[in-house]
């Protein structure tokens, strides 16, 4: 399974969960739950979820580090400051916000799959082999960063 890692873009990995779920809540529903403005409150987790993203996307620039992530080897620094102060990885927490957003609009439980696949298929093929390089790459200063720093949140 090492030939997916850090393969395929994980806003596409993104795309591919909310296409799934969203074929999950059409044609797989099991329960139904309701609130109002669910469209609106979905908006709304899924703009948190940009708005962490860019954090991300921010700090790498003015670290003059490498955003792509699929070549963590091209990294020059390790990032600290600003939002990953509190998670390693914001912007794949933004687009697992994005896709909460996704589920809370859906309304539907079994759209709620996406949520650990996502979560699972970005620790296993995205984030686990960007951590090996990385501690390769820059040893004790990211091995103490990963002490400090939890990998969601």
């Amino acid at each position: 399974m090492r030939v997916l890692e850090n393969r395929i873009p994980p806003p596409v990995v993104t795309m591919f969960s909310a296409a799934i779920m969203w074929a999950l809540a059409r044609w797989w529903p099991f329960w139904r739950f309701e609130f109002p403005s669910p469209l609106l409150v979905g908006l709304l987790f899924a703009s948190v979820g940009g708005v962490i993203s860019i954090l991300g996307i921010c700090e790498f620039r003015r670290a003059k580090t490498t955003v792509n992530p699929l070549h963590p080897e091209r990294a020059s620094s390790v990032v600290t400051t600003g939002i990953y102060r509190f998670t390693r990885n914001p912007m794949y927490l933004g687009l697992l916000f994005a896709l909460l957003g996704c589920f809370l609009a859906f309304g539907e439980m079994s759209a709620f799959v996406g949520l650990p696949a996502f979560i699972m298929y970005i620790n296993r093929f995205q984030i686990q082999p960007e951590e090996k390089s990385l501690r390769a790459k820059f040893g004790s200063t990211y091995t103490e960063y990963q002490a400090r720093v939890r990998r969601w949140l």
